[in-house]
């Protein structure tokens, strides 16, 4: 960095932090939130980690979504994030104080690009500008709800400026922060990563590529590359295994072509760079642009903020009047960042070019995820650093603008936003486009203004021209990228996800729900059609629902009970063969005792007859009804019989059976076993829920003769049981759930989840061929009650 600007780059520093308090303020005073995922799935995430933490309880498994998931290995859980302090030191994580969190890391976001500007001794005010844009320009703030993918993003960046100075001074310590914060950046495997990851790979071979010597400059990055490697395996490895295994396991190992596809950036969203609000994403009246109502797609699955890249004037002004008027997008200082961009933004325009058919088949991890948009993350900050690069030269006077590139300069700007005015009449939306295209000319003119009057006050620290310019940059991006109804909403909106809701329809459940110590019952409710916000509140309230909201789930419950990544809708509950019906077999055996819908259940259930469930209440939310015949979480089975369970999610036709009696285990060619009737004398076994938690379920189970307890909970190849402390086979039961056999006599059944242990066998058990469920148990034959009773064999290890 050049000497004469550090004092610049300290009123660089306090400016960025000044705009970043002032755009932050409204969530920071908690007037708004964040909305959407924020709330109705990482807010849950938080607060089921806090209560773990608080209770004494692991929080690598959750039982209370989807008929349990392992926590541990979904990536968006927040075990392995930063996020994981806010549930250590409070049992109750505020909205403000996840709100904080996510602004910390935009902070982080902008701080990574000051670094990377101030180590090249570029203008402080370029820095201060490229920093804001980044950090609150396109994605990084219009999707700020995906709390993850912001993660990903901030540490990327980080990651990038760490890297730059690694490669730069042949350093092992940064290479070694380097690899931590990269270590960051994928320890929650998603799409930011990916790309970041790709990115920054490309970073490290531009730099070798374009080195006057080349062999020399690889070997001398060799040990900061090392350390940088070390540091992210030895941190990230781990938890990057959990993930890749249950996904391997989940409703999504991979993502067809046709269906990433259709998360692709709809060209026509490319205005956003010049006209913010051209589609009217901000304003009361309803979104019009590619993928909406007015504008459909059926190619194209997009949410009306996924298209918004606004950065800001100045980046973009500078970006058109330097980068591309006078050629110095292919600069050598600033190359790298040009081709980033070119190639991010191929990739997010998916469908709309060939690449990104070649990229998904050809290129490792593509495959896995949908919505190629994400690439408007990394590309949206990439060119807020071009931008900002150009402006470093236009304040140094290594560039300037002759009048007739200014007039060059104009014409560009007016034909761009004449193509928003043609687009929007063409939709007929001329009128509503008028005031933002006004809006956007009247803040390029501002802008311009600011970069004359800048320019004029550049020499020497350039603290003035930074001050002027960063205040340009923190108004234009308030007024364009703020609060809005994308990333703002009364934090009223949440009521139900607050661990002391008052809400009625909670209460009433979590009243219903309860029961006294010792009972093998734990019943589920199922939610639906109550709002995006509802879902996940089980989690947030230690109850348990029967779906939830989550897009990574267990293939098996998907198969069999409906793929359902939330019900936040009525229509979005789909039947199955195997779940046809609230009145149905396997509703029963998941314990489904009450049903909160927001209108009458025999408009979605067509199949109930009066009488199956019982209305029991009805709330200003929901109608409550009761399903009878919910059996509870523990049954003990005398008997067994085969069933091919592939079979049944496909036909939906169970055998002849009684669950409180017979326990089925998959078989491909299961002979019927047709069981004599149970003699009357024999007494009923006893079965008590000792200890339910998260990751921990004892069961007290006093039985005349040898059988199975069968619990209806997700069977899953992690969790590991045991009988009075000896190890036991977990048997897949009844399609979904775990059974351990046990002899007669009283005993004390555990289910533990242990997911190192587990996640090791299953490597082990895949490296050698082997299946991870275990085989079908032997067949305990049937008694006279007078009758020594039999032990069952005892179970294998």
């Amino acid at each position: 960095m050049k000497l004469r600007y550090l004092g610049g780059y300290t009123a660089a520093f306090i400016a960025v932090a000044f705009g970043w308090f002032i755009f932050s303020w409204p969530w920071l005073s908690g007037d708004v939130t964040i909305p959407y995922d924020a709330k109705a799935h990482f807010q849950p995430q938080l607060q089921f980690l806090a209560n773990a933490l608080h209770t004494g309880q692991s929080p690598f498994w959750a039982p209370n979504v989807f008929g349990g998931s392992p926590q541990i290995a979904d990536p968006q859980s927040l075990i392995f994030s930063p996020a994981f302090l806010l549930a250590y030191f409070d049992a109750a994580p505020s909205f403000r104080q996840l709100d904080f969190y996510c602004f910390l890391l935009l902070g982080l976001s902008a701080v990574s690009v000051l670094m990377l500007f101030r180590d090249r001794g570029w203008h402080p005010a370029a820095a201060a500008v490229a920093a804001l844009g980044a950090a609150f320009g396109g994605s990084a703030i219009w999707r700020i709800q995906h709390i993850a993918q912001i993660e990903a993003f901030a540490f990327f960046l980080l990651c990038l400026w760490l890297l730059a100075r690694a490669l730069d001074r042949k350093s092992i310590l940064y290479g070694t922060l380097a690899g931590v914060a990269a270590a960051g950046m994928v320890i929650q495997p998603g799409q930011i990563a990916l790309i970041g990851a790709y990115v920054l790979l490309g970073y490290a071979i531009h730099h070798w590529a374009t080195a006057p010597r080349f062999w020399q400059s690889v070997r001398q990055s060799i040990l900061p590359l090392a350390g940088g490697t070390i540091a992210a395996t030895l941190i990230a490895a781990g938890p990057i295994l959990l993930a890749l295994l249950f996904v391997e396991h989940s409703n999504r190992p991979e993502i067809p072509f046709d269906e990433a596809a259709r998360g692709a950036l709809h060209p026509a969203s490319l205005l956003t760079t010049l006209i913010p609000d051209l589609f009217g994403v901000k304003t009361e009246e309803p979104y019009w642009g590619p993928a909406s109502i007015e504008w459909p797609a059926d190619w194209l699955a997009m949410t009306e903020n996924m298209g918004q890249l606004y950065i800001g004037a100045l980046p973009v002004l500078l970006l058109l009047g330097v980068g591309f008027l006078k050629g110095r997008i292919f600069a050598r200082e600033i190359r790298f960042f040009t081709l980033a961009i070119l190639g991010l933004q191929l990739y997010a325009l998916g469908r709309y070019t060939g690449v990104f058919t070649l990229l998904y088949y050809y290129l490792p991890g593509v495959d896995m995820f949908r919505r190629p948009a994400d690439a408007t993350y990394a590309l949206c900050a990439m060119t807020a650093i071009l931008g900002g690069y150009m402006l470093h030269r236009v304040l140094t006077g290594a560039d300037e603008f002759t009048r007739e590139q200014t007039k060059w300069l104009a014409f560009g700007i007016a034909g761009l936003c004449l193509t928003g005015l043609g687009v929007a009449a063409f939709h007929e939306h001329f009128r509503d486009a008028l005031e933002p295209v006004a809006m956007a000319l009247a803040v390029f003119a501002v802008g311009w203004g600011t970069l004359v009057f800048a320019r004029r006050h550049a020499a020497g620290q350039g603290a003035l021209a930074v001050l002027a310019l960063a205040g340009f940059m923190t108004a234009d991006l308030v007024i364009n990228n703020g609060p809005n109804r994308s990333t703002a909403l009364p934090p009223s909106t949440y009521d139900e996800l607050r661990v002391d809701s008052k809400n009625e329809t909670l209460a009433l459940l979590k009243e219903r729900l309860s029961q006294p110590p010792g009972s093998a019952r734990r019943d589920r409710v199922e939610l639906v059609g109550l709002g995006f916000e509802w879902p996940n509140t089980s989690l947030v309230h230690g109850f348990d629902h029967s779906l939830g909201y989550n897009p990574l789930r267990i293939a098996e419950f998907v198969e069999a009970m409906g793929d359902v990544e939330t019900t936040a809708e009525t229509y979005q509950r789909d039947f199955t063969p195997l779940f046809p019906s609230y009145r149905s077999t396997l509703a029963d055996m998941m314990g489904i005792r009450y049903i909160a819908i927001d209108e009458p259940i025999e408009h979605l259930d067509k199949q109930l007859k009066p009488g199956d469930v019982q209305l029991v209440a009805h709330t200003k939310d929901a109608y409550v009804y009761e399903n009878p015949r919910a059996l509870p979480r523990v049954l003990f089975a005398f008997d067994w019989q085969p069933a091919n369970f592939t079979q049944l999610k496909k036909d939906g036709r169970w055998p002849v059976f009684d669950p409180r009696r017979t326990v089925l285990f998959h078989a491909e060619r299961p002979q019927m076993v047709i069981l004599p009737p149970k003699p009357v004398s024999m007494p009923e076994a006893r079965t008590a829920l000792r200890t339910y938690q998260n990751t921990i379920v004892e069961v007290e189970v006093e039985t005349p003769a040898a059988g199975f307890v069968v619990l209806n909970d997700n069977w899953h190849p992690w969790w590991f049981g045991t009988v009075d402390g000896k190890p036991a086979d977990i048997y897949r039961a009844n399609v979904l759930f775990r059974a351990i056999q046990v002899p007669a006599g009283k005993h004390l059944v555990r289910f533990e989840f242990k997911p190192v242990e587990g996640a090791i066998r299953e490597v082990r058990a895949r490296l050698e061929g082997k299946s991870l469920e275990p085989g079908l148990p032997q067949r305990t034959p049937r008694i006279r009650p007078e009758a020594s009773l039999p032990v069952a064999p005892r179970p294998a290890g």
